[in-house]
């Protein structure tokens, strides 16, 4: 099995994120289906051994995030990159359009309330980053919306720069609290982006995915693209890094993403709790109770 080098995907705030100079196909690290499968079982069961380790070591959390352009393959990500991990230690939440109630509250609320517990992983399929993409893309959401004092509003330039400080205040504020940050951004390009649109009508069974919205915000393309750019290199440090994962081709997006998450559970200081001397002897008479029991 081929390995990639999370360092080729990794920005962390020490060289710029430039999404033009970036690929969004590379060459697969897998030679067939069938390599692919067995390539992405075994991720699968490495995550699912280094969660059960977390969860007994019980003093890390992780948070993933993804974003990404509609039609970049989150869904299929998550599905696939997690299926053998035991849901008792994973948790998967969606972000669409905010709600009444979370409107009410500071951008953050709502993901802030989902953060993982020790010894799990939460991923957000996006996230608080929509308040800087998708808001900063149209910003008459800010206005119009989002019930921000006068102040806060006449200077956008100081709102989105704000935000950002946010975020990385947030992010850096879990990792020194054993919650550790990783973010994804499937990198699609606009060729592929709207092959995937147009599969999504084409096949009945993939009606329900396709949102008349997807193609206006085409229109966007190049606004979303100077968003992340600038998003990433904002928010990218050394705790709460981005990896930048080609998108064009599914099935290595899920291999690279599967093993930078197990790169990343392993950088964590765990090991399964070990038994004193006492407790040992205590575990062998419960054997011999067992056993008489029979």
């Amino acid at each position: 099995m081929e390995k990639v080098n999370p360092d080729d995907f990794r920005y962390d705030g020490s060289k710029e994120f430039k999404i033009k100079e970036l690929d969004t196909k590379i060459p697969e690290i897998y030679k067939d289906k069938n390599d692919y499968k067995n390539i992405l079982e075994g991720n699968a069961d490495e995550l699912d051994e280094l969660q059960s380790l977390m969860y007994a070591h019980d003093r890390y959390g992780l948070l993933v995030i993804f974003q990404a352009m509609d039609g970049a393959g989150k869904d299929g990500t998550l599905k696939r990159v997690f299926a053998g991990v035991n849901p008792i230690g994973v948790k998967v939440h969606s972000f669409k359009r905010p709600s009444e109630n979370e409107l009410e509250h500071d951008f953050m609320w709502r993901t802030t309330l989902l953060l993982p517990q020790r010894g799990t992983i939460t991923v957000f399929n996006r996230s608080y980053y929509e308040e800087v993409l998708v808001v900063k893309v149209h910003p008459a959401i800010v206005t119009n919306v989002q019930r921000l004092p006068h102040e806060l509003t006449d200077n956008m330039y100081n709102l989105w720069e704000q935000r950002y400080q946010d975020i990385s205040n947030s992010e850096n504020y879990l990792f020194n609290n054993g919650i550790r940050v990783v973010k994804f951004f499937l990198n699609v390009s606009k060729k592929e982006q709207a092959e995937r649109l147009i599969a999504r009508i084409d096949d009945p069974a993939k009606n329900w995915k396709f949102e008349e919205g997807d193609v206006k915000e085409r229109e966007f393309w190049d606004d979303y693209q100077r968003a992340y750019e600038e998003a990433i290199n904002a928010t990218a440090t050394e705790t709460a890094p981005w990896y930048v994962i080609p998108a064009d081709d599914k099935n290595n997006m899920r291999l690279i993403v599967g093993q930078i998450i197990a790169a990343e559970l392993k950088k964590m200081d765990m090991k399964y709790p070990e038994s004193d001397e006492k407790r040992h002897e205590e575990l062998q008479g419960f054997i011999k109770i067992i056993k008489e029991q029979n």
